[in-house]
């Protein structure tokens, strides 16, 4: 019997070629001949990346009022996919250069919803789709007082054009029980607030 690995993503012995571009946009398109070492002998693999890096996602919550801040946004992508392209989300963008995971979560939860949060902490890492993107997002829990946000049309300092709303967590659990959204981080956030609601206060004091 194999010995069985670690339950856990490890690191491969792997050699990479230098990434051809296929490419070059808003995230660039590589593609790389790939060589894992195997057991049995070394296995050969072309891939093409959409390289994209750091993002992050920031669930802006008021505890007190059981409130989050929610945004609407057009995704071509989704709109492709199944002809529902105005999502609902929370807050996320790309880190920048020189910029920390914890700068960006601030800078966008300013430039996004217009309110600057005040605790911010770290929840975990995901990657959105391994098979496709280098993608890897952190997401955040940050503490806002809903009263001040301005609910309605934003436009982000980068052209963006953003409709801005709170909700109860009540309303975003039933919503997500529904199936009525299908962005990953927003369905992952909101299994974790699901489960985790109790720990909320504690997590942001």
């Amino acid at each position: 019997m194999s010995k069985r690995r670690e339950l856990a993503d490890l690191s491969a012995d792997v050699f990479l070629s230098r990434p051809q571009m296929l490419a070059k946009a808003y995230r660039d398109y590589h593609r790389y001949n790939v060589t894992l070492q195997d057991k049995d002998g070394p296995v050969v693999q072309e891939r093409d990346v959409l390289i994209a890096g750091k993002v992050i996602v920031v669930i802006p919550i008021d505890a007190a009022r059981q409130e989050i801040v929610l945004i609407r946004q057009f995704r071509l992508p989704a709109h492709l996919a199944n002809g529902r392209g105005d999502l609902v989300e929370f807050v996320a963008g790309r880190v920048e250069a020189g910029e920390s995971l914890m700068e960006a979560a601030r800078r966008e939860c300013k430039e996004e919803i217009g309110v600057e949060p005040g605790k911010v902490v770290e929840l975990f890492t995901f990657l959105s789709t391994p098979g496709v993107t280098d993608e890897e997002i952190t997401i955040f829990l940050a503490a806002v007082d809903a009263a001040t946000v301005h609910e309605g049309p934003l436009t982000t300092p980068d052209g963006e054009r953003l409709f801005v709303q709170r909700v109860s967590i009540d309303a975003a659990v039933s919503a997500l029980d529904r199936h009525m959204m299908r962005g990953s981080p927003m369905i992952i956030g909101l299994q974790w607030l699901a489960l985790n609601r109790e720990n909320i206060a504690g997590l942001l004091r």
